[in-house]
C-alpha cells in the first residue's frame, strides 16, 4: 500500500536527503501529515521524524525514508509529493488527487 499513498519526484527526494544531511543524527526521515487551517480547512505538515509511531505508513523511496500520519493516509492517498524552487521562493509541493479546492496562496487545500 505505501506506494500507492505517497511518491516522491526525484527532486523532492533530493531535496529530503540535502535537508536530512543537516538534521540531528537521531532523525531517520521526514513525516508528513495534515492538519485544520488555512482559508481552504487543511493543510500539509512536515516535520523531522527521529522514530516510527504506532500505525505510521512507512515509505522508503529513491533513498529517503517518508512516514505518513495513520490521520492523514486517507487524505494524501496518490498524492505526488514534488519540490519547486524559483527566483523568489523554494517549497515542497504535494500534487494531490483528493483537492476538491485550494486556496489562493497554494498554503491549504480542502478534500
Amino acid at each position: 500500500m505505501s506506494k500507492n499513498v505517497l511518491k516522491l519526484s526525484d527532486i523532492a527526494a533530493e531535496k529530503i536527503k540535502e535537508i536530512l544531511l543537516s538534521a540531528d543524527k537521531k532523525t531517520i526521515g521526514v513525516r508528513v501529515g495534515v492538519k485544520s487551517g488555512g482559508c481552504a480547512g487543511m493543510s500539509y505538515v512536515m516535520e523531522y521524524a527521529k522514530d516510527i509511531k504506532e500505525n505510521e505508513e512507512v515509505i522508503e523511496d529513491k533513498g529517503v525514508k517518508v512516514l505518513i500520519d495513520p490521520k492523514a493516509i486517507i487524505y494524501l492517498l496518490g498524492t505526488e509529493m514534488d519540490y519547486k524552487k524559483d527566483k523568489f521562493s523554494s517549497q515542497f509541493i504535494f500534487k494531490n488527487p483528493n483537492e476538491t479546492e485550494r486556496c489562493g496562496c497554494g498554503e491549504s487545500f480542502k478534500v
